[in-house]
């Protein structure tokens, strides 16, 4: 077929109007032509799947023929319109307008043949597994069917065909490179409903497959790269990289940080790839692993996927980066808070070896760098390990929190008993400066100008009692506490220092919320209460001092100091026994209740019940005093029994006091009753286990019975006849007298005898 296009450039030089037109019809008839068959011929090679391929090389090249005819074509028309510009501008406007249609739809028949181009090529090279040629292909034919689409006067049928074309033959694409990514990694994993732990992670293996290569493929390494270059390209790299990371993370990397027992075994099988797969060690006294444990069979096994997986150019990057960007926050704080957390020293005397650790983290973190697993320079990881101080005193801060809870939890009637002479176990310090020897020495030429006269030794220690074994346990735990702080950091030993005072003001809040009702129900355990309260309290005078000029500053310039929290313990301790105190009153007074007021004492059932409840009062405090002997100090001891004992009396007293009259019957009965109480009442001070000291107390009775003095006047009187009444009140100088008013006197008289004359002149006296 003769070129039109070459018989136009034959002629003598100058179109003719006619001759143009007449070439732009018949070029536009061929184009559409050729644009129908193409679009047949496409259709039915990926819509209808019709084997086409002779008829289709030939449509590619009548494509071709077309294009170069247009081209030359446009030139011409562009030469001949400049031409005549000034002539003819309508006319060529339009036939321009219809050149630049069949422009458009000779560019349209381009991205065609480049996509069917691209397409075969593309099927031939997933065939032949140069998956990465095979990925670029794709991705050429993709823009081919976006160049389409973007065309606003393209309206092809056909394009739904060739997009869903495209998407089939990616997702063909993906499922090769997958493929091939199951044969090259192969995991091995425990069943999902098998339950967690170290025999399950034994199952764990990760087998990285290199098969002996046929003739005409590609080795080993090359098909990886070929695969990862390909997943890349087609932008699923980084998904595929990430359930990959995942899987590791559970069922290798973070099991190996955890499991003291567990370790990593790389074995190099000859000509099929490398098994790295988990095993369990011999057992071991330590429940966790080192830090240097854990750092080698990390970088085990991270080298072995380095060299046999990762080591990888995709882009600017390595294979390696990626996983690590994937991976690294996770690991690391795994790393720090199942291993490093654990590893953090117990007292200061091993934070030196603590360098060590260190060291092995800072070598951990190169060895990441060298591998490209890890960018930058610093990470949290070995900040972590650097900031040992601070760990070490957060960490001893929650154990010692913890520890001090537990004891207050604890059971408290575990007692101990504390002597004048005990002392605090405190331990020796280093000894002080100069300056503070200087000022020791004038201390002591001022002593010697002081008045000779000394306190007694015993004048600032704490009496004999009972205290809970936790509380002792507690202060020793203090103790040894603010030793750690001598010589640490300022930064760790305030939070040591401020942790003490925090453990006491926990035992504060803690102790009587925790044990309130048995506080409450139990008189011995609100005795141990006050003495553990005072225990402290007392201690805790001294203890900021002890070791105050031994902490770094500020605490040596006077904050180091318990002495505000005394008050608050010697208060909480008053409040807890005083609260017991007022329980037991209630009881006593219950109970003597029930004595009818002791009137009509000659009825038997009343005096009955008169006498059982005198009984009842005098158990009730022997009960108490049997409870509380050798518990609280002696001098705590005898108020509270007096102030008991009082209670009981000023009871009888009262109910005595009001009755009206009192037959010579109900009188003896009285004296009965209340003689009682004179002679058992004193029986119930015996503060100490030794009873042949305790008559001391008892004869003492008087000093701690505000009342015991009126009660045993009433005693008297209840027997006595006028004329004794009238000589033991002594014109209101007898001891009468000094325990009651001549107005309660006269009440007594008037209840214990008849209206007489002896009465009257007895009454007359008592003024």
């Amino acid at each position: 077929m003769a070129s039109f296009v070459t018989e136009v450039l034959a002629s003598s030089g100058k179109l003719e109007k006619e001759d143009l037109s007449g070439k732009i019809s018949k070029m536009s008839r061929k184009v559409e032509d050729t644009k129908e068959e193409v679009c047949d011929m496409l259709n039915k090679r990926y819509g209808e799947f019709l084997p086409s391929l002779e008829g289709s090389e030939e449509l590619m090249v009548q494509v071709d023929e077309v294009s170069k005819e247009m081209d030359a074509l446009k030139n011409c028309i562009e030469n001949e319109v400049q031409q005549n510009v000034h002539s003819a501008v309508t006319e060529y406007a339009k036939l321009k307008q219809q050149l630049e249609k069949n422009t458009i739809i000779i560019a349209m028949l381009g991205h065609l043949k480049e996509f069917h181009n691209a397409m075969e090529d593309f099927s031939r090279a997933l065939l032949e597994k140069k998956y990465v040629d095979a990925a670029k292909l794709l991705e050429k034919a993709r823009v081919s069917v976006n160049s389409l689409k973007n065309w606003k006067t393209s309206q092809l049928p056909l394009l739904s065909t060739l997009s869903s074309e495209l998407t089939v033959q990616r997702e063909n694409l993906i499922y090769h490179l997958g493929d091939e990514w199951k044969r090259l990694v192969i995991w091995k994993l425990p069943s999902p409903k098998e339950p967690a732990g170290v025999k399950s992670f034994l199952k764990v293996e990760l087998n990285l497959c290199h098969p002996c290569s046929k003739d005409g493929e590609p080795k080993p390494p090359a098909l990886l790269c070929c695969v990862l270059q390909a997943l890349a390209v087609q932008g699923d790299l980084q998904h595929k990289i990430k359930l990959f990371s995942q899987v590791l993370l559970k069922n290798m990397l973070k099991p190996l940080i955890v499991h003291q027992s567990l370790s990593v075994k790389v074995t190099e099988q000859q000509g099929e790839g490398t098994v790295l797969a988990l095993e369990c060690l011999e057992a071991s006294h330590e429940d966790r692993p080192t830090p240097s444990q854990v750092y080698s069979k990390l970088l085990l096994v991270l080298k072995t996927l380095h060299s046999h997986l990762l080591d990888v150019a995709i882009g600017d990057q390595k294979l390696s980066t990626i996983l690590g960007e994937l991976i690294w926050e996770e690991l690391s704080q795994c790393i720090i808070h199942e291993c490093l957390l654990y590893s953090i020293p117990t007292n200061s005397s091993q934070l030196e070896t603590y360098k060590t650790v260190i060291m092995e983290t800072e070598e951990f973190e190169q060895s990441l760098k060298e591998m490209g697993f890890l960018q930058g320079n610093s990470t949290d990881l070995l900040k972590y390990a650097r900031d040992v101080n601070c760990h070490f005193a957060s960490k001893k801060c929650k154990d010692v929190i913890v520890a001090a809870r537990k004891l207050m939890t604890s059971k408290m009637h575990n007692t101990v008993k504390i002597t004048p002479d005990s002392k605090l176990p405190l331990p020796k310090l280093p000894a002080p400066s100069a300056g503070v020897k200087l000022k020791q020495e004038t201390t002591k030429e001022e002593i010697m100008m002081a008045n000779t006269k000394q306190l007694s030794a015993w004048s600032m220690c704490l009496p004999a009692c009972r205290i809970s074994e936790s509380v002792q346990q507690l202060m020793e735990l203090a103790l040894n506490t603010l030793c750690e702080a001598v010589g640490s950091s300022t930064q760790c030993a305030l939070q040591l220092f401020f942790t003490v005072r925090n453990v006491f003001q926990l035992f504060y809040d803690v102790v009587p919320t925790y044990h309130k009702e048995n506080l409450l129900k139990f008189p011995h355990l609100a005795a141990i209460q006050h003495n553990n309260c005072m225990y402290l309290a007392h201690h805790l005078l001294t203890l900021g001092h002890h070791f105050r000029g031994h902490l770094p500053q500020p605490l040596s310039g006077g904050v180091a100091t318990f002495v505000d929290m005394v008050p608050g313990f010697r208060k909480l301790g008053a409040q807890c026994f005083l609260a017991q105190l007022n329980v037991q009153r209630a009881e006593l007074l219950e109970r003597l209740s029930t004595a009818h007021n002791f009137c009509n004492l000659d009825d038997e059932d009343n005096y009955i019940a008169a006498s059982k409840a005198v009984r009842q009062v005098i158990h009730q405090l022997k009960q108490l005093g049997t409870v509380w002997q050798d518990v609280l100090p002696v001098s705590i001891y005898c108020k509270a029994m007096g102030n008991l004992l009082n209670t009981a009396i000023t009871e009888v007293i009262s109910k005595i006091m009001m009755l009206e009259d009192i037959s010579s019957e109900d009188g003896e009965h009285l004296h009965i009753l209340c003689q009682t109480i004179i002679e058992e009442g004193p029986l119930v001070f015996i503060p100490l286990a030794e009873e042949n000291k305790n008559k001391k107390y008892q004869e003492e009775v008087p000093l701690h019975v505000k009342k015991w003095g009126t009660f045993k006047e009433l005693v008297i009187v209840l027997r006595a006849n006028l004329q004794e009444i009238v000589d033991r009140w002594a014109d209101g100088k007898g001891p009468l007298a000094l325990e009651f008013s001549s107005s309660e006197v006269k009440n007594l008289i008037r209840a214990l005898f008849q209206n007489t004359e002896r009465r009257a002149a007895a009454l007359t006296k008592i003024k």
